[in-house]
């Protein structure tokens, strides 16, 4: 008749083991940190973005109806001056617009700025002269840059790129607007994730822009 084998495991190849078991669990949930974190900042980066492309696209609508005017005989609405304000970080658009709920001509003077003391891009409309409340656009804005694109030898079409200071007397006929913002550090632990920038370009085709 054959012996059972009923030797058991010693201490030490308990602790081995618990050893191994303890390494195998510290790497995986290591890994479950990383891949955490990894997620976290890939979803803070989107939502930046998000807001940078969102802010950008309200803001270039404005701009491409600079200038704007119907020219409809019922309308008293006359647009001198479609763009005005003109500096390296704000800006108004003037142009002509129709409510259809009041079916009723207006015209539209929307002013955007960056406020350095909150960080954030600004939009504020004015209708026939009445100002409506500031909007916050974007928040943790870290650059709101306007260049503009100049007609110098009047034939209509854009010549250089030059900064607001650098104007004069020459014809705009294009605004680049250079938007950046960062995203909300939520935790510190987490690598610094770098702000995001997006350029545009507008050409301002209205055609009361033509001199």
């Amino acid at each position: 008749m054959k012996r059972l084998n009923r030797k058991g495991i010693t201490l030490i190849e308990l602790l081995v083991a618990l050893v191994i078991c303890g390494m195998v669990a510290a790497g995986i949930y290591q890994v479950f940190i990383a891949q955490s974190k990894a997620y976290t900042v890939q979803d803070q980066v989107v939502e930046v973005q998000q807001s940078v492309r969102s802010a950008m696209e309200i803001l270039l609508r404005d701009l491409r109806m600079a200038g704007y005017d119907s020219d409809n005989l019922l309308s008293t609405i006359t647009i001198t001056s479609p763009i005005a304000n003109l500096s390296d970080n704000a800006i108004t658009v003037n142009y002509e617009y129709y409510d259809k709920a009041l079916a009723q001509y207006q015209k539209h003077t929307v002013a955007y700025w960056g406020d350095g003391d909150s960080s954030s891009l600004i939009r504020q409309l004015t209708v026939n002269d009445v100002a409506t409340p500031q909007e916050t656009l974007l928040e943790n804005v870290e650059n709101l840059n306007f260049t503009y694109g100049m007609d110098v030898n009047e034939d209509d079409a854009l010549d250089n790129w030059v900064p607001a200071g650098s104007i004069g007397t020459s014809k705009v006929v294009a605004v680049r607007v250079t938007l950046t913002a960062r995203p909300v550090q939520i935790n510190p632990d987490l690598q610094k994730i770098s702000p995001r920038t997006l350029v545009s370009n507008v050409t301002l085709r209205n055609l009361c822009l033509m001199k």
